[in-house]
């Protein structure tokens, strides 16, 4: 497993403070994005929260899940959660260890008052303390939110004094991509008031985890609430790992209602993912949960095929250049704005997005511009089966003729990989065991390629980035 060290660093650490007028909260900023290029320690916000409550809570849930592990609990790891500024909100993101949670604090237009929110994204400091002072936040408390340095520190602060070093695997990076891609597809399934949001969300076990895969589990909506059921059954959602909801518990107290979103789901379907959203007053927390506590998002493969085009590549460099930290990317406008069509646009959005350009909103079903902080463009680079398809193409192991193309593996085995109205199916055994539920096999990758005319197939570049 390929990885590296993560270094993030702080003028000071994050503090809560109280002052004359109320409680203070700042949140230090590291390295990250803006308008203006990259700022050591960019300045986002400051004003007050309207409801100090139900955001110290968000942000605690956001923190627990960055610091947790679903699975095998005990490697625990953490990385600080991502601020963005979207100009009308502020997003806190991060995801979990184990790479199979993914957790978002939305707080709006409505959930802010008294300040302008800037554009940019970076990681923000949330540490011990910090946590422990926040979860003390009274009914009654004004809190001013100040994300970034105060204006004096720039000036009065000669460097970081914080720094962390955390190990950055390669399949965080590719769960953090896989995870947008994956909600794009989703639809709202159900949506609970706060009385049975409440009731549900503490009905949940709270253990497990610490084994091997378990029976997915499933709920259906009925009447104001939700009903489990053991089989997948139209309309259903999946609910894999349960105990993996156990941040949303942060929060129930604020809940004004519960949204549940997912796929449609065909009778005896396999398990799936699904996205979890407690609304707040002026916010948003969402967990978005993959197919398994055993199996992250790395290995579902939904980016591939974007990721195997050239076409797609330029487009997202072209694409890359009109973002501005929008909180919703317009398809039809960018499709406006660079002359390419709206299906290209939404490939090109897939590419940014696994190199951690775009995130995806499933309450306003939308992309939002946002640069994540990391060395992402590896994601690409690392990725095992696209990988291997571009070694395959460059030893020249894909035979094409028409519907049917043949693929001669490494050990010799030929695979055939059929067309069937568009969708390729192999004779591998990834094909066999997965029927295309966790992307395409490297041997339909290949193929897809050569297909394609893509400069890896043609072979003018090695699969690992170098000139031929």
């Amino acid at each position: 497993m390929t990885r590296s060290l993560q270094a993030v660093a702080y003028r000071r650490p994050s503090v809560l403070e109280s002052s004359a007028d109320g409680r203070r909260l700042g949140l230090e900023t590291s390295h990250g994005a803006t308008p203006a290029g990259a700022v050591d320690h960019p300045r986002f916000f400051a004003g007050f929260l309207t409801s100090p409550r139900p955001a110290s809570a968000g942000l605690l849930a956001v923190a627990d899940v960055a610091a947790a592990r679903y699975y095998q609990p005990q490697l625990r790891a953490s990385l600080d959660p991502v601020v963005t500024g979207n100009g009308d909100r502020l997003r806190f993101e991060s995801f979990s260890g184990c790479g199979g949670v993914y957790a978002r604090l939305d707080v709006l237009q409505a959930g802010l008052d008294g300040g302008e929110v800037g554009h940019g994204t970076t990681n923000v400091d949330v540490n011990n303390p910090l946590r422990e002072a926040l979860s003390r936040i009274g009914a009654d408390d004004p809190l001013h939110l100040r994300v970034g340095p105060e204006e004096l520190a720039v000036t009065t602060l000669d460097g970081p004094v914080v720094e962390k070093k955390v190990p950055l695997p390669d399949r965080w990076l590719r769960g953090f991509a896989e995870a947008q891609v994956i909600a794009t597809g989703f639809d709202l399934r159900a949506e609970l008031d706060a009385g049975e949001a409440v009731r549900f969300l503490r009905s949940l076990p709270r253990g497990g985890g610490r084994g091997g895969a378990a029976a997915p589990r499933w709920v259906v909506p009925s009447g104001r609430t939700l009903r489990p059921t053991t089989r997948a059954v139209p309309g259903a959602v999946c609910l894999p790992g349960p105990e993996r909801l156990a941040a949303l518990q942060r929060v129930l107290r604020h809940a004004t209602s519960l949204r549940v979103y997912g796929p449609a789901v065909a009778q005896g379907a396999a398990a799936t993912s699904s996205a979890w959203e407690v609304v707040l007053p002026g916010m948003r927390l969402t967990l978005t949960l993959s197919p398994d506590a055993a199996r992250g998002f790395s290995g579902e493969g939904g980016v591939l095929d974007a990721l195997a085009t050239d076409e797609a590549a330029a487009d997202a460099e072209l694409l890359s250049v009109l973002l501005a930290w929008e909180p919703r990317i317009d398809v039809a406008d960018l499709a406006a704005a660079s002359g390419l069509s709206a299906e290209r646009v939404r490939a090109a959005l897939v590419r940014l997005g696994t190199s951690g350009r775009v995130g995806y909103d499933t309450a306003e079903a939308a992309y939002f511009h946002r640069e994540l902080p990391y060395d992402a463009e590896r994601v690409e680079r690392h990725n095992p089966r696209l990988r291997s398809a571009r070694t395959l193409v460059s030893a020249g192991a894909v035979a094409l003729d028409g519907a049917i193309a043949t693929v001669t593996a490494e050990d010799g085995h030929v695979h055939r990989v059929r067309d069937e109205a568009g969708v390729l199916t192999c004779s591998c055994l990834w094909w066999a065991k997965y029927r295309g539920g966790r992307g395409p096999c490297k041997h339909a990758l290949a193929v897809r390629m050569m297909r394609r005319g893509s400069a890896e197939a043609q072979g003018t570049v090695r699969f690992d980035g170098g000139a031929r």
